[in-house]
C-alpha cells in the first residue's frame, strides 16, 4: 500500500511539475493567435500576428543572427570542450586536474553579470568592436566548460585496456583519437553540442553586456521591446522558438536511438571460431 501511494504521489509531483514549467509556454503561444492585441482576453483566432512577425524584416534578421551564433558559437565550443576533455582526462597528477576542473567550473558559478562585465573590459581593453565577434567569443568561452563537463565523463568511462590494445597493435596516436576515442565519447560530445545550442539562444545577461554596433540577439531585442509594452508578436515568436527547440530535442533523440541501435547490434555480432 504505502509503495502504491508513494508511486501516486511520484506520478502527480512529476505532473505537477511539468505544467508548471509548460504552462506560462503554453500560455504565451495560445494568445499568439488571439485576434486582440493583448492577452487580458482571447478575442477569437487569427494568423496575423505570425503574418506580422514574417513581415518585420528586423526581427527576421536577429533571429537568423541569433541561429548563427547558436551555431557557430556550439561547433567551436564542442571542438575546444573535447580538446580540453581530453587534455584533462590525459593529465596524470591528481592535484593538477582537480585545479583545471576547478577553474573549468568558474564560468559555470560566477554570475552572468560578472561574466558580462569581464567579457565588456576584456574587449574594451583590447579595443575589439562589440558586435557579432564580441557575441560570438563571449558565447564559445562559457559553452567550452558546458562541453567539457559532458565529454568528460564519456573519457572516464572508457577502459584503458583499448587504448594499450590498440598500442600494442602499432596504432598511431592520430588512429587511436580517430577510431576508438571519439567515437566512444561521440554520445558526449553530440550532448555537448546541443546543450550549447540551448545555452547560446538561452543566453541574455553575457549578450546583453557584449552586444553593440547595431548587433543584437532575440533575448536582447525582446527585453528592450517589453520595455515599451509586450507585443502579440513577441508571442508568435515564442512560438516558433518553442517549435524550434522541439525540432533540436527530435534531432537529438534520433541521433542518441541511432547510437543505441548501432551497439545493440555491435553487441550481437558473435566471433566466429576459428
Amino acid at each position: 500500500m504505502m509503495d502504491n501511494r508513494a508511486s501516486k504521489l511520484g506520478k502527480f509531483y512529476i505532473i505537477f511539475v511539468f505544467l508548471l514549467m509548460y504552462m506560462p509556454i503554453f500560455y504565451l503561444i495560445i494568445y499568439s493567435f488571439s485576434k486582440g492585441t493583448t492577452m487580458a482576453n482571447f478575442d477569437g483566432f487569427t494568423l496575423s500576428h505570425y503574418g506580422e512577425l514574417f513581415a518585420d524584416k528586423r526581427m527576421l534578421a536577429i533571429f537568423l543572427d541569433t541561429i548563427l551564433i547558436a551555431l557557430l558559437s556550439s561547433l567551436f565550443s564542442t571542438i575546444i570542450g573535447t580538446m580540453g576533455a581530453i587534455a584533462v582526462h590525459n593529465t596524470k597528477r591528481r592535484h593538477q586536474r582537480e585545479t583545471l576542473l576547478s577553474l573549468n567550473s568558474i564560468l559555470l558559478v560566477s554570475p552572468d553579470v560578472i561574466i558580462g562585465a569581464s567579457f565588456l573590459i576584456f574587449f574594451t581593453a583590447l579595443k575589439l568592436p562589440l558586435g557579432f565577434w564580441s557575441v560570438l567569443l563571449s558565447h564559445i568561452a562559457f559553452e567550452i566548460p558546458i562541453v567539457l563537463l559532458m565529454v568528460l565523463p564519456r573519457l572516464d568511462e572508457m577502459s584503458p585496456s583499448l587504448i594499450n590494445a590498440a598500442m600494442d597493435l602499432g596504432a598511431t596516436s592520430a588512429q587511436i583519437l580517430s577510431k576508438i576515442v571519439l567515437p566512444f565519447i561521440q554520445p558526449g560530445i553530440i550532448a555537448g553540442f546541443f546543450m550549447a545550442i540551448t545555452y547560446s539562444l538561452d543566453d541574455f545577461a553575457v549578450t546583453f553586456f557584449v552586444t553593440g554596433n547595431g548587433f543584437t540577439t532575440l533575448s536582447v531585442e525582446i527585453y528592450s521591446r517589453a520595455r515599451q509594452g509586450i507585443s502579440l508578436e513577441i508571442n508568435a515568436l515564442a512560438g516558433i522558438m518553442f517549435v524550434f527547440s522541439l525540432v533540436l530535442v527530435g534531432i537529438y533523440y534520433l541521433i542518441e536511438n541511432h547510437n543505441l541501435s548501432s551497439g545493440r547490434k555491435l553487441d550481437r555480432v558473435e566471433v566466429p571460431d576459428r
